[in-house]
């Protein structure tokens, strides 16, 4: 049977090009909402963390109607840290729209996910983005599209995918550059007639992959995925199995069953093969679950995805003010919260380690890992975590590491200052050109040359550099890299920061911290321009006496001290230090807290290295 009231696509883009956007548009011009309704902008982006970094972390499914014709649409990230999400969802569909910023054009997550759509087979429409911008590049980006397809080995089909011109902040699309668009029936129309309607055979066994999981406190876990065969009905009795583990097999039963219609889960009782569903009722569903009749269980198989590359180490906090802030601090609650992460992020790998209260943590990048950070300390948690590292895989004998392919595009007076910054971090030159008034550069680079790189090239571009980059492939391993020539400014003492003690102590470096903070011993409080560390004493009061010179009247001025976000203090963590992390603060600390016992170590480990 063919499903022609149903088509299934994915959005899949780079980050910023106006995905989301373009989905908000989607649905208001699909009277999706009601005419009078209040809807804010990029409505899919619900989570906290999403709306205020404006960006999208987890892929999330919404449908509208064309003409009688249900279109399921996915809204995946484009940040390539979070790229498991857009792996397991493409599962779901068959057809993808690919986004593309027309004055940016394909940038690295771009060349990813079109990548993982051809090796599926999908059918892909081409949507060239923000076509109303002044620096737009229309025919340049449209060859730069062909030519991406053609080095991804596209097959004719999927070379002659159909371009569709878009503005998602004003709502519009043509198939025609000279016409201008009105609305986005263009759009809606290329997706309906390219987009090759599921052939479904609903007589069969039921068979549902599933491939995204959510959480509800009143129907406990529910599991999301596309209906590949029969039906599934609400109270049905079925078996749960596994593709890649074969003997594991769960019976249950379907309690509650909804479809998804536009932003809401509308309960019904039946649904059939190329719905995309959503169930409760089995408690241990997991992301690649095959949910099959009792009578016949066959396991559908899964995407692979891709390995992690960097690693953390989770740990349960033990500085002087631990306990002090947090309601979770205890090694259970820490285990518990990051195996419960594993359950829906499928790129995520968590393992025990040497030490009982201890986890290595091992995920896509440094944004992937900081925003399970960030989630876990605004639960209420309170941990401390080590510097990211590179995961090394040996092959052939051979010890290799992570390579990424970075894309910059900077004023045409920094490429210096880009140039000497990747030739220390052993950064190797793929392409230079020209776009626009910038220059846009490619390179490979290892992994771990990219920790700590952010802020210096906001620096040395004056805030107008824009860096990109996605995981390319492992290559050898490309020799010992320095991560960071600065040293840190050490807490002496434990106490309460002072002015006095902060005036004095500001001339030695750059402060993290301002009076009336409490600090401990160890606790790292600034940063220091020279390689090796200093303890300084913050804490530090000025002496009464009976004399009074003639400064002693004036106000001592601080100078204020530099704020670290999250992200900056897990770049700036050295080898030998930790970040604390509760839901009131952020602090870094030395892993030795006591400075005669850190100096007799570092003594101990120069003179081995020696």
């Amino acid at each position: 049977m063919i499903r022609e009231d149903l088509r299934n696509v994915a959005i899949i883009a780079h980050v910023d090009h106006g995905k989301t956007t373009l989905v908000d548009a989607m649905l208001k011009q699909s009277h999706t909402f009601r005419d009078n309704q209040s809807v804010e902008e990029r409505v899919m982006d619900s989570g906290d963390l999403e709306r205020e970094r404006g960006i999208t972390i987890l892929a999330k499914n919404t449908s509208l109607h064309y003409n009688g014709v249900k279109i399921n649409v996915v809204d995946t990230p484009g940040h390539a840290d979070f790229s498991g999400e857009v792996e397991r969802v493409m599962m779901m569909v068959n057809g993808v729209l690919v986004l593309v910023d027309a004055a940016e054009g394909p940038m690295p997550q771009t060349r990813f996910v079109m990548q993982k759509a051809l090796e599926m087979g999908h059918r892909l429409i081409i949507v060239v983005n923000k076509i109303d911008r002044p620096d737009a590049r229309l025919n340049e980006v449209q060859d730069e599209i062909l030519e991406l397809l053609l080095e991804l080995d596209a097959s004719d089909d999927q070379l002659m995918s159909p371009v569709v011109w878009c503005s998602g902040r004003d709502g519009t699309a043509t198939l025609d550059l000279n016409e201008q668009g009105k609305d986005l029936t263009p759009l809606f129309e290329t997706i309906v007639s390219h987009i090759q309607p599921m052939e479904v055979d609903e007589e069969g066994a039921t068979q549902v992959l599933v491939s995204s999981i959510d959480y509800n406190d009143y129907v406990g876990r529910i599991g999301i995925g596309r209906i590949e065969r029969g039906t599934v009905k609400a109270g049905q009795a079925v078996t749960v199995c596994n593709y890649n583990n074969v003997q594991q097999k769960v019976s249950g039963k379907i309690v509650n069953l909804y479809q998804i219609e536009g932003l809401q889960r509308t309960p019904c009782d039946i649904a059939r093969a190329g719905d995309i569903i959503c169930f409760s009722g089995l408690e241990k569903i997991n992301i690649g679950d095959t949910v099959c009749s009792t009578d016949c269980v066959e396991a559908h198989k899964f995407v692979k995805i891709t390995e992690p590359t960097v690693e953390m180490t989770f740990s349960v906090n033990d500085s002087p003010f631990a306990g002090k802030e947090g309601k979770m601090v205890t090694t259970r609650h820490l285990r518990d919260r990051l195996f419960k992460e594993l359950l829906k992020d499928v790129s995520l790998r968590v393992e025990e380690t040497g030490s009982a209260d201890s986890y290595r943590v091992c995920g896509r990048g440094e944004m992937h890992l900081s925003i399970l950070i960030e989630n876990m300390r605004r639960e209420g948690y309170e941990f401390q975590v080590s510097t990211p590292r590179v995961m090394y895989k040996e092959i052939d004998g051979v010890k290799n590491e992570p390579m990424e392919r970075l894309i910059v595009d900077v004023p045409d007076d920094a490429t210096g200052a880009v140039f000497q910054s990747m030739g220390n971090r052993k950064g190797e030159l793929l392409h230079m050109s020209a776009v626009g008034t910038r220059t846009r550069l490619e390179f490979i680079i290892p992994a771990r040359g990219l920790f700590g790189y952010k802020s210096e090239f906001l620096t040395s571009t004056k805030g107008e550099g824009v860096m990109n980059s996605v995981f390319f492939e492992y290559q050898p391993y490309k020799g010992e890299l320095s991560r960071r020539s600065t040293g840190s400014l050490i807490a002496f003492e434990t106490g309460e920061a002072v002015t006095y003690g902060l005036f004095n102590a500001q001339g030695r470096g750059t402060l993290f911290i301002g009076a009336g903070t409490p600090v401990y011993e160890g606790m790292v409080i600034g940063e220091s321009p020279k390689s090796e560390d200093i303890n300084v004493n913050v804490c530090k009061t000025k002496h009464l006496t009976n004399t009074r010179s003639s400064a002693s009247d004036d106000a001592l001025r601080l100078i204020t001290p530099k704020r670290m976000s999250l992200e900056e203090c897990l770049e700036f963590i050295g080898d030998d230090e930790l970040l604390e992390v509760t839901p009131q603060s952020i602090r870094i600390r030395k892993r030795i807290l006591d400075s005669e016992l850190r100096a007799k170590a570092n003594a101990k480990l120069k003179k081995g290295l020696a």
